[in-house]
């Protein structure tokens, strides 16, 4: 058995996270470079909690700009075990309505202007990403959800673009009709990617505040209406992430789907054959295997 501590990473409108004991802000030097801001540490219900404001305090980074590889490397620098995005999306659905939250399980990277390993010429390492989230920490996230009255969908497809525009019309209809995406947002790509090759459990929930540009009803992307919304999602996801460390418990056995062992047979460079200034800025994410 480990200690739990979970991590939640929040997106726009979410900088902050009510009710941890001890709360602190604290800097975590990273070998990738600065993360997005300080994360907040404490303990919720006797759990540890970690919590990183993914564009920063005061919405500092774009979509692209944010520095993915620093965050997950932070984090496990800090003994997270278990990662939860929250995170705002368009929806390609009807029934998932602005105010609906989606547990994503699935993923359509479309992003192109951003570093997706920490493994690369000199380390070079392959993880599967056929099943991206951990089903054991989006239940948690769905019962947490469910027992807070939130409407949320369990399953879903969200397309990741690179942005920081919305989508055009003929691109929402492209995303919606031909590719069989679900939602749309533009920062859980390559972050679910390195959650995996850091040994991460890794749950993404999507809060829905608008229809895209698809629905002959709604018309182009509103954002003063996205923003309304956005602020009563991040009220909702405050009760939500409240409910985690119960289910969760303090302590974890490793993960039954082996996210925790996902580097298990992943580095296919020689040891002889490694760069060692790579190998040395791998430390916290991949030392249990070199």
């Amino acid at each position: 058995m480990t200690s739990t501590k979970i991590a939640v990473i929040g997106g726009s409108g979410i900088y902050d996270i009510d009710g941890l004991d001890g709360a602190e802000w604290v800097s975590v030097d990273s070998p990738w470079g600065a993360p997005s801001d300080q994360i907040l540490t404490g303990t919720l219900d006797g759990v540890a909690m970690a919590f990183l404001p993914r564009h920063g305090r005061g919405h500092v980074h774009s979509p692209t700009t944010v520095p993915y590889r620093a965050n997950i490397d932070a984090l496990r620098r800090l003994g997270v075990t278990d990662v939860i995005s929250v995170s705002a999306c368009g929806s390609f659905r009807e029934e998932m309505a602005p105010g609906d939250f989606v547990v994503v399980d699935q993923f359509i990277d479309r992003t192109f202007a951003r570093e997706k390993s920490f493994f690369g010429t000199g380390c070079v390492a392959h993880v599967s990403v056929a099943h991206p989230t951990c089903p054991r920490l989006s239940q948690a996230c769905i019962t947490a959800a469910t027992d807070t009255g939130i409407n949320v969908h369990s399953s879903g497809t969200y397309l990741a673009m690179e942005g920081p525009q919305f989508s055009t019309l003929a691109e929402s209809k492209m995303y919606r009709e031909s590719l069989g995406a679900d939602v749309i947002g533009m920062t859980n790509m390559p972050e679910a990617k390195l959650a995996r090759e850091a040994e991460l459990c890794y749950a993404s929930v999507a809060m829905i505040t608008d229809y895209d540009s698809w629905h002959p009803d709604h018309g182009e992307v509103d954002v003063t209406k996205i923003i309304e919304t956005l602020m009563g999602n991040a009220d909702k996801a405050g009760t939500m992430v409240a409910r985690l460390p119960a289910l969760l418990g303090a302590d974890r056995a490793p993960c039954p789907h082996g996210c925790d062992r996902a580097l298990e047979y992943a580095i296919l460079t020689r040891p002889e054959a490694r760069d060692a200034a790579l190998v040395a800025k791998l430390d916290a994410v991949a030392g249990r295997m070199l």
